[in-house]
């Protein structure tokens, strides 16, 4: 019985040392903190290609505005920064006071990158003539030509460019300006004014399709005034005016007793008129496809009331627009 009590006043005596230990043992962790605490901080040892380029508190922050970098760069030209080596990381304690340089750690790994320019190059027939800083004006440049019925206006247009250098920039304008062509315009002299008429039915060898509905108030030939050259079909002013069939606007502007008048060759030998126009909306040397709007409605020079005249000339000689359409 003796020996057991003398074990058991032991084990006591040992557990007692050990918890004394232990708590001596987290006091000094907890005094060897408190001084590191106050004598030292967390921070970023930052190294490039093996070398030491300095510290940084804030290791997330630093590295987004890496890759934002290398994303998109500092400007809206640029693509992306290719950098192939970026910096390495390790966590140590310094000394408080010790500042940290995240500027020029980044200066320092942007500056091995390579930059690529993001613009477009305005096209025409496949040589590059100018260069823009984004898709809309690019598009703007072509849009815009095609508007004008530039000559060229089927060859121009513009590609995407990748490159290690930044090109000028042109404006808009003076893109257009200078890439602009005028379309060969067929000489008015071959728009036959005479009133010249055949009432015989020629095959034209093209089919035409109405210009614009409405009634027929006046018929191709002999009048009291005079030969009536044409046709003539009402409707209110502004209603749109078709091509009768594919063509070539050979002639626009103001006429006399026509007024407002359009003239499409078809063939070399076939022209259709469109007069009285309030409004004119191709130009001289615009290729036209049958349906297409070129001109309103209107009552423009020789007229009493808003109406097409429509002539169908064969070899300058006017025909009676009956033979082919408005069949009533």
């Amino acid at each position: 019985m003796g020996a057991i009590t003398t074990m058991l006043r032991n084990a006591v005596i040992f557990i007692r040392a050990w918890i004394k230990f232990i708590i001596m043992l987290l006091i000094g962790f907890a005094i060897i903190g408190f001084i590191v605490f106050v004598v030292y901080k967390p921070m970023y040892s930052v190294s490039l290609d093996g070398e030491f380029i300095g510290y940084t508190e804030e290791k997330k922050s630093l590295q987004k505005k890496i890759q934002d970098y290398i994303n998109s760069g500092d400007s809206k030209s640029v693509a992306f920064v290719d950098i192939e080596q970026l910096p390495e990381y390790n966590l140590c304690l310094l000394k408080k006071g010790l500042t940290a340089n995240d500027k020029e750690i980044f200066d320092t790994v942007i500056s091995s990158g390579t930059t690529y320019y993001k613009y477009y190059a305005i096209l025409d027939n496949g040589e590059e003539k100018y260069y823009v800083q984004n898709y809309e004006e690019a598009d703007a440049i072509v849009n815009e030509l095609k508007a004008k019925n530039s000559q060229n206006k089927d060859s121009v247009g513009y590609n995407v460019k990748y490159a290690t250098e930044l090109k000028g920039f042109t404006g808009k304008e003076e893109a257009v300006a200078a890439l602009y062509k005028e379309m060969p315009v067929a000489k008015k002299t071959k728009a036959n004014f005479k009133k010249s008429v055949d009432y015989t039915n020629t095959a034209l060898g093209i089919a035409l399709v109405e210009p614009v509905s409405g009634t027929i108030t006046s018929r191709f030939g002999s009048r009291r005034s005079g030969t009536h050259t044409g046709l003539d079909i009402a409707n209110s002013k502004g209603t749109p005016i078709k091509a009768a069939a594919t063509g070539t606007v050979i002639y626009t502007g103001y006429k006399g007793g026509y007024g407002n008048l359009v003239i499409i060759a078809h063939t070399s030998s076939i022209q259709t008129y469109y007069a009285h126009c309030s409004k004119i909306l191709v130009n001289e040397g615009q290729t036209v496809n049958q349906g297409d709007t070129i001109s309103l409605v209107g009552s423009t020079g020789n007229s009493t009331g808003p109406h097409l005249h429509l002539e169908v000339r064969v070899n300058g000689v006017a025909k009676n627009p009956q033979n082919y359409l408005y069949n009533r």
